[in-house]
């Protein structure tokens, strides 16, 4: 298993692309379609989902070039589906996944946790021991909760879900360097402040 990460758009949001053999998940396909499909081809990788953190723009800008290119299944949380205005500009889904689900590509198996606060249907990512964190958790930081469907409070319970986790996940979050739990544990603010919770 491959991951590589491609920071697009003008907001360098993070896309992931995880290969394994050839087929290929790609998570928050953010922006420059012609360009991610290009790579993709040029690495013969054919994706067999998309996978959304969440509905906003930086993160959903490639997905109909993805769907035009290779015809892709696009999942996204059912809290995100009434995401309207510009922050949902681009946005497009044809399956929806919950809490507690699994998507399977290939041999990678990936479970939905739900971890709404930056939108009502944010989530998580998990692969084995990584977790691909969309804007819920950043290294020293956490998602904005002041947008539409923002929350506060539910961001708090979030953050406390994740530092409960009993792994030390390798993090890989929505836009900057990837971190661990632990170290977010140990460092980040805000993680802190919702264990004091």
């Amino acid at each position: 298993m491959n991951i590589t990460v491609l920071p697009l758009g003008p907001l360098q949001a993070n896309c992931y692309v995880v290969d394994d053999g050839g087929i290929c998940a790609v998570i928050d396909p953010g922006a420059q379609g012609d360009h991610l499909v290009q790579w993709l081809n040029d690495n013969r990788l054919t994706p067999k989902a998309v996978l959304l953190t969440h509905g906003h723009f930086d993160h959903v800008g490639a997905v109909r070039a993805l769907v035009d290119a290779f015809g892709v299944e696009v999942y996204l949380h059912a809290g995100d589906t009434d995401m309207t205005g510009h922050l949902a500009k681009g946005l497009y889904w044809s399956r929806t996944y919950a809490e507690g689900d699994t998507v399977a590509v290939g041999d990678m198996i990936f479970t939905v946790l739900h971890t709404p606060g930056h939108t009502p249907g944010s989530v998580c990512l998990k692969l084995g021991d990584t977790l691909f964190a969309g804007d819920t958790l950043f290294a020293g930081a956490c998602g904005r909760t002041d947008f539409p469907g923002g929350s506060w409070e539910q961001m708090m319970c979030s953050l406390r879900r994740l530092a409960d986790m009993k792994e030390n996940c390798t993090v890989l979050p929505g836009h900057g360097g990837e971190t661990t739990i632990e170290r977010e544990r140990a460092y980040n603010p805000y993680m802190k402040e919702a264990n004091k919770a």
